[in-house]
């Protein structure tokens, strides 16, 4: 069989499946489940097309490691055949671990859990399969091996799995104030000390990107719409896993309804590997089945909430940068019991409060170095004459409040 394929990208034009092992890879039925998990989770309901998946987006920052290396090489760097292979694969498969809907599921049915840490779960299982072929991939993925950059090149602040999403969530969305020259920023990599730097002339392409990242969180990812859709379906969740434990019969998949009946923390999750098996059955047309159903369930909260997800009927949010005023709160849920016929337990399901973090840049995590032409590097918010890098490095937080629109 062919296993040299080529796929048809909307935002890259043409991709090359690199190796065999890189398609068995993708035909594997842990990695073909993403194409049934959207990229921006409830961000369709504000941008239409913003319907993608982690398919796409995996295989966009596949795409981008195999130019990064190229340019790398083309500058003197010595990578072997396997370290690109074991780039490629790290890169390709750093989103495995993602639920559907990742955050609310979060927030809901497995506490505590990380993407991060499931994927690298599933990479360790992959490995046993593919007879320790992941090893290097796994080695670079957790940043232990030799060369630095490699690492640096799949999680980063300037890594390639940023540099694939904003330009892909900018196309999806319509929202140009994303799309960055991924292209040059890459044919500005270099290395120094096996450390990632980006030559001197990059730096305004960088700048950009700094930005972009900043205005995609506040316009499409934190978008008050859209955290009212990902609230409601945490709350969606929470009231239907309460329901779950107490007994209630509740219309569930098999693997949706493993995770609603059972109260997993994240130690319990990596000490039995059945957790892992059905968490990997699970994609975003389970959530949605169940949702569907549940519009009808007999209990009033779960139904109201479900109802008002599928009408698009979504929380009314407020954001605002100082935390709402607790006796304002009291007062929409006072009203919210009055008119839905809550009780004051039932009405913390539709009006409540919550915090939203958004930082650009976070050296602290490994930062952006400029390669000037004296050979010597530099941090890109020292480096940039934009007085507005250096605030990127800061946490905005904000504060939110969500009640029905009704109200």
């Amino acid at each position: 069989m062919n296993k040299k394929k080529i796929i048809n990208d909307p935002v890259y034009g043409f991709i090359n499946i690199p190796s065999a092992f890189v398609f068995d890879l993708i035909s594997h039925p842990y990695f073909q489940r993403l194409r049934y998990i959207k990229q921006l989770g409830m961000t369709h309901l504000v941008y239409p097309g913003a319907l993608h998946t982690r398919f796409h987006h995996a295989l966009g920052a596949m795409h981008l490691m195999g130019l990064a290396i190229e340019v790398l090489r083309n500058k003197g760097q010595h990578i072997t055949a396997g370290e690109e292979e074991a780039a490629t694969v790290a890169i390709l498969l750093h989103d495995i671990g993602h639920g559907p809907f990742s955050h609310a599921l979060e927030h809901s049915l497995v506490h505590g859990i990380r993407h991060e840490a499931i994927s690298m779960l599933v990479m360790e299982r992959l490995n046993e399969e593919f007879e320790g072929r992941l090893t290097g991939a796994i080695q670079i993925f957790k940043g232990q091996y030799h060369k630095p950059f490699l690492a640096q090149l799949v999680s980063g602040q300037l890594d390639l799995d940023r540099m694939d999403y904003l330009n892909r969530d900018s196309f999806f969305t319509g929202v140009s104030e994303g799309v960055i020259s991924s292209d040059r920023i890459i044919k500005m990599f270099n290395v120094l000390n096996d450390e990632l730097v980006i030559e001197e002339k990059g730096i305004y392409s960088i700048e950009k990107f700094l930005v972009a990242r900043r205005l995609m969180y506040w316009q499409v990812y934190l978008h008050k719409t859209v955290v009212s859709g990902e609230m409601m379906l945490v709350q969606i969740l929470k009231r239907a896993k309460l329901l779950a434990v107490s007994g209630a019969e509740l219309f569930a998949t098999p693997s949706l309804a493993y995770f609603l009946t059972r109260n997993l923390n994240s130690a319990d999750f990596f000490k039995d590997q059945s957790h892992l098996k059905e968490f990997l059955k699970l994609d975003d047309q389970d959530i949605f089945a169940a949702v569907k159903v549940w519009s009808g369930h007999e209990d009033k909260v779960l139904s109201a909430l479900c109802s008002m997800m599928i009408n698009r009927n979504l929380y009314k949010v407020e954001i605002s940068n100082k935390a709402p005023d607790p006796l304002r709160v009291l007062n929409i849920r006072d009203q919210a019991m009055e008119k839905l016929g809550l009780t004051a337990e039932e009405a913390e399901y539709f009006v409540f409060t919550d915090v939203i973090t958004n930082r650009a840049y976070d050296p602290g995590s490994g930062r952006i170095s400029i390669l000037m032409k004296n050979n010597q590097t530099t941090d890109i918010a020292k480096a940039s004459d934009l007085s507005n890098i250096e605030s990127l490095d800061k946490t905005v937080r904000k504060y939110i409040l969500c009640y029905p629109a009704s109200i």
